[in-house]
């Protein structure tokens, strides 16, 4: 008979210590099996494995709960499911229009905003920018919806109808326009 199961028989017969001397033997395996679950996750995902492990142990050993175990696989099926369950709950959880219903999550360290400009350089760029859209319109819109809308070249790209390679010709183009006609100014 295994430890794991030996403390579980503990458990079945009501000794209250037999939790506590359970919990360090199955940690480390339980925490691989976390580290599986949320490995298939979507990546960015707020729940990580130390706490869907602890929410698992809660929801199997709590004190509310009265389980017989059949060994140590039965133990370990039961704490694949309520971790599966546990994710599936947060799943449902976040798709609700109250918890941000189709909203995607994103970092704040992985966007990108443009650095305000002080009041004459942004006077400048707008007379500058008003000169470019006569020589060159796409480059001008290239340039409006990647300063001051913040998309990416790709992005505006694709809003454009244009493609990458174009864009990215038409917003370097843009820059040293714009760069040598503030000189000027």
């Amino acid at each position: 008979m295994s430890e794991i199961t030996r403390i579980l028989t503990a458990i079945e017969g009501g000794d209250g210590q037999a939790a506590n001397e359970l919990l360090p033997v199955v940690y480390d395996e339980m925490r691989k099996l976390a580290r599986y679950k949320m490995a298939k996750e979507a990546p960015g995902h707020t729940l990580q494995p130390t706490a869907l492990v602890h929410e698992a142990w809660l929801r199997l050993m709590g004190p509310t709960q009265k389980q017989e175990w059949d060994g140590r696989g039965h133990f370990f099926a039961a704490a694949a499911e309520a971790m599966r369950r546990i994710l599936v709950e947060s799943a449902r959880r976040k798709k609700r229009v109250k918890h941000g219903g189709e909203f995607q999550r994103v970092d704040v360290n992985d966007v990108e905003l443009p650095s305000p400009l002080p009041d004459d350089e942004l006077l400048a760029l707008d007379e500058a920018l008003d000169r470019l859209v006569v020589v060159d319109s796409r480059a001008a819109m290239v340039v409006k919806l990647c300063f001051f809308v913040g998309l990416t070249q790709e992005q505006a790209a694709k809003e454009l109808g244009v493609s990458l390679a174009t864009a990215e010709r038409l917003w370097s183009f843009a820059r040293a326009w714009l760069f040598r006609e503030m000189q000027k100014a």
